[in-house]
């Protein structure tokens, strides 16, 4: 995951307190308050997650590790993946592992490389591993 990611949320959530609580704290409203607060520590935590986990896939002959959540590993091995592909056709591309039973997504964000070279290696590994 590049650097730039987190710290930019770090400091959206930084600019998210630093403007909206002079307004919030003067409107006397509770619920605007516990928003704002929730709001920045859910940025401050997606934040934390990227820079405590920051690889999100990584490959062996054995198999896949996957994060997801907080830092949750997914171990699969490589007769478990059906699938390996990239969709396009959501709004955005997602490299899509499936399994049968899961579908794992992750963007170029979270793993920092061109989704179609990664498929292209996952695709290489996979190959060599097979006796």
């Amino acid at each position: 995951m590049p650097r730039k990611v987190p710290i930019g949320k770090l400091v959206v959530a930084a600019l998210l307190a630093a403007v909206a609580a002079p307004g919030v704290l003067a409107s006397g409203q509770w619920w605007q308050y516990a928003l704002a607060i929730a709001a920045v520590v859910g940025l401050i935590g997606w934040a934390a997650r990227d820079l405590i986990a920051p690889v999100r896939l990584t490959a062996d002959p054995d198999g896949l590790t996957m994060l997801s959540g907080f830092a949750r590993q997914h171990r699969v091995t490589w007769s478990e993946v059906e699938r390996i592909r990239v969709d396009a056709r959501r709004h955005s591309r997602m490299l899509e592992v499936d399994t049968g039973e899961q579908l794992y997504l992750f963007s170029r964000y979270d793993l920092d490389a061109d989704l179609d070279e990664v498929v292209a290696e996952l695709t290489s590994i996979r190959a060599e591993a097979r006796p």
